[in-house]
């Protein structure tokens, strides 16, 4: 058993100590969101993920994790700490690391005896030193004091308690050679594979798999967009690649793009990077631009049935969060499409299982219904932009008779075109017609 500390208490931070948790260690998560850490007290998780709850009252129950908001707690109570506090992208599209920062400074000045930290948040290369100036600043020495690490998390929204217990591999990025084995010994009931490296590569590497993925995206979109060109179903293209085993059948779903708080902000941070160095990544920048451009293809998609101008045009939107199973609206691509159909004069009715309360604190001025068929009801469009279960078994009868006009804007191939056409609408998916 060991005494683990997790500052920050989003997706990341809660379940990595929710997961270390259940292995018998003890945990203490800090933060300094004195709401949260009384509601996690209380067994209340902020966030929605499958599972999370059941695992949050367990251990509770158990003792085995706490939560606080006092610092000194957090130091007394572990050995390794793991920083999991939010990196978002500056306007420029560099990362802000004004939350790591302030963390390094709180740590550096309060810790009194060794500690591990192992940072999870994705920071640029070059962070790390950036953290020894402030310990140094304090007058804590590296090796005496403090251990630096990097463990990149490689979570997925909406399945993080899951990809928590079932890791791909995990990345252990150190130099110190006992910091090596303690962080392997705190993994191990895990039973991945364990890829340890230097610092800089695990950075590289956490950056390197989200622009992978990005680029699978992307790619799947663009040759999509040249399907729907020739009248071909992208679903019967993907049936046929996906059996290669060097391509393989993940990331291979056309929709709207990449959206949410990871693959975008980290293919930026990665370009961003290179740039710095003096190297142009000619590759990621078109990755970017392309997502830019498959969002204004439902734009145009939808323009082409309504009209270029869309006042006195109602449409309703199914979906808000980036992507299903969570309510996670950060940089989610529907609540960019619906500021662009609003700024066009459209009338906005929308619905999301999850992420109605988060997408208000962004959007207030459109209208919001806690069912579907509220918001296809007199709507002259119905825009799926998430592929929530739901949304596929909906009665489409009922929703056609409640329509000003059928038509179904699929954002993400939710649906059968055939079975949808049948019913008397007017179809349009992504590569799909």
């Amino acid at each position: 058993m060991r005494k683990i500390g997790i500052v920050g208490t989003g997706y990341i931070g809660l379940v990595t100590g929710l997961g270390l948790a259940d292995f018998g260690n003890k945990v203490t998560c800090f933060d300094v969101d004195y709401e949260k850490i009384e509601k996690l007290k209380n067994g209340i998780s902020p966030i929605k993920e499958k599972n999370i709850d059941e695992l949050l009252k367990r251990n509770i129950e158990n003792k085995r994790i706490t939560f606080t908001t006092n610092i000194q707690e957090l130091l007394e109570n572990s050995e390794i700490i793991f920083v999991c506090v939010n990196t978002p992208p500056k306007e420029d599209g560099n990362v802000d690391l004004s939350q790591i920062i302030s963390v390094s400074e709180n740590l550096a000045q309060n810790i009194k005896d060794k500690k591990i930290i192992a940072i999870k948040s994705t920071v640029p290369i070059g962070t790390l030193e950036k953290i020894t100036l402030i310990f140094e600043k304090y007058g804590k020495r590296k090796d005496q004091d403090f251990e630096l690490a990097v463990v990149p998390e490689f979570l997925r929204e909406g399945n993080a308690v899951y990809d928590f217990f079932n890791p791909s591999r995990i990345v252990i990025g150190a130099e110190n050679p006992e910091t090596i084995e303690k962080l392997k010994e705190v993994f191990l009931p895990l039973n991945a594979p364990i890829v340890v490296t230097s610092p800089n590569a695990a950075i590289l590497i956490k950056y390197a798999s989200n622009a992978f993925l990005a680029m699978r995206i992307s790619f799947i979109n663009e040759i999509a967009n040249i399907a729907e060109k020739f009248g071909i179903d992208i679903k019967e293209v993907i049936e046929g690649m996906k059996y290669d085993k060097r391509i393989g059948k993940d990331y291979l779903q056309p929709g709207i793009g990449f959206g949410g708080p990871c693959l975008g902000k980290d293919l930026m941070g990665l370009i961003k990077m290179a740039e710095k160095e003096g190297y142009h990544p000619s590759l990621l920048i078109s990755i970017f631009e392309k997502n830019e451009h498959q969002i204004r293809q439902i734009i145009y998609k939808i323009k082409f049935f309504l009209g270029e101008f869309l006042d006195n045009q109602t449409i309703g939107i199914l979906g808000l969060t980036f992507k299903p199973d969570t309510n996670d609206v950060r940089n989610s691509l529907a609540l960019r499409i619906i500021k662009m159909l609003k700024n066009d004069g459209a009338k906005i009715k929308a619905y999301d299982p999850l992420g109605i309360d988060e997408a208000k604190k962004e959007i207030q001025d459109i209208e919001y219904y806690d069912n579907p068929y509220d918001v296809a009801k007199d709507s002259n469009c119905l825009v799926i932009l998430t592929g929530w279960k739901e949304f596929k078994e909906l009665d489409f009868r009922k929703i056609k008779d409640v329509m000003k006009t059928p038509i179904i804007i699929d954002g993400v191939n939710l649906l059968d075109p055939k079975t949808i056409k049948e019913m008397g609408f007017i179809y349009k998916g992504v590569g799909r017609q």
